[in-house]
């Protein structure tokens, strides 16, 4: 229970005094903290239309969210979930505007199985089996296969055989029965938020429920121990690594099919990246994911009118983003000078 507890009111600790310093840097800065950050409420949350788009923009982070949230849990550091969004996005695309006269019911799951099996392919091949068999650093790894999903992204869109034809480095559109419907009309919100939903309680159940989640939770925990108690450290690296890739690659085909619609070269906006910082806040917890993505999301859409509203630069949401991030790691710094601390008091005890 003292767990649970820590696990909920740090994050919100962190929330908290990083807004607490935004103020006081807006105050030094010439601007009014109340009314910035009225603005930044109302631009996420004021109307009906920007309540829509803020959770449009949560459901990428969800997803993407849910797998780093997999591999932290399983004490990997994958931060290729870039690249593996990328992928997804990428086979979601080309199966979108490719296949004629599907039904919407065979043709949306056939892209989102498709993306989700290329994203794990992704992540679990080249960065699993490195780590797992040769002890290559998953960062290492993970980030190099992001550069090369990107940049065979900008081949195929530059000229490449995904190029609409005319100038603009696109795709062409996908097919109708491969569209996402909308919810709100004229906002961005898309069926994909029931996607997100279910994949974080799926993720719930399979880490917190099942015999494998609770291996990969052990294995992350203490991979020597996991070995000496007969788990199989090696497999569970492979598919913690190819969860995270299938997640990551997840969000990027419900992003193309319910929002996009088309692949652009500069479609994304760094939601592999982001996703990162939802899964520490959220403590590597699914259901925490949810209220964390949306956090930073309506950091994103309320900047904007903040900006335009309040006369308040909209990097400065970029800034409480990084607060929130030094605060979330200060308290592991916290946990580590306890411990040191406990162990001289007992060195001087003992002495």
């Amino acid at each position: 229970m003292k767990k649970l507890l820590k696990s909920i009111y740090m994050p919100i600790f962190a929330v908290i005094i990083a807004i607490i310093i935004g103020s006081i840097i807006m105050l030094v800065t010439g601007f009014n903290p109340v009314s910035a950050y009225v603005s930044l409420f109302m631009g996420a949350f004021g109307t009906l239309p920007n309540i829509a788009n803020t959770l449009a923009n949560a459901v990428p982070l969800i997803i993407t969210g849910l797998g780093v949230a997999i591999a932290f849990n399983a004490g990997l550091f994958n931060i290729g979930a870039e690249g593996q969004y990328w992928i997804g996005a990428i086979v979601a695309t080309w199966i979108g505007y490719s296949f004629k006269g599907l039904p919407w019911y065979i043709h949306i799951p056939f892209a989102l199985i498709a993306a989700m099996i290329a994203g794990g392919l992704w992540g679990g091949i080249v960065p699993g089996f490195a780590k797992a068999y040769t002890g290559a650093h998953e960062v290492i790894t993970t980030m190099m296969m992001s550069y090369v999903a990107i940049y065979f992204s900008h081949y195929l869109l530059e000229f490449g055989p995904m190029m609409e034809k005319g100038s603009v480095p696109q795709s062409p559109l996908i097919k109708d029965s491969a569209v996402i419907p909308t919810i709100l009309k004229g906002t961005q919100l898309s069926y994909g938020i029931l996607i997100a939903i279910a994949a974080a309680l799926f993720v719930y159940w399979f880490m917190y429920k099942t015999v494998w989640g609770y291996e990969m939770r052990a294995v992350g925990f203490n991979q020597r121990a996991s070995k000496y108690a007969g788990m199989n450290v090696p497999f569970n690296i492979v598919l913690s690594l190819s969860l995270s890739g299938i997640f990551a690659g997840l969000a990027g085909a419900v992003q193309i099919l319910g929002v996009q619609h088309r692949l652009y070269d500069s479609f994304t906006s760094g939601y592999g990246y982001t996703a990162i910082v939802v899964a520490l806040l959220a403590k590597n917890n699914p259901i925490g994911v949810i209220f964390s993505a949306l956090l930073f999301a309506a950091l994103g859409t309320g900047s904007q009118y903040m900006q335009l509203n309040a006369q308040v630069p909209g990097q400065l949401t970029d800034v409480i983003t990084g607060l929130i991030i030094f605060f979330v790691a200060a308290d592991k710094i916290i946990e580590v000078l306890k411990s040191k601390f406990k162990k001289q008091k007992k060195e001087e005890l003992a002495s």
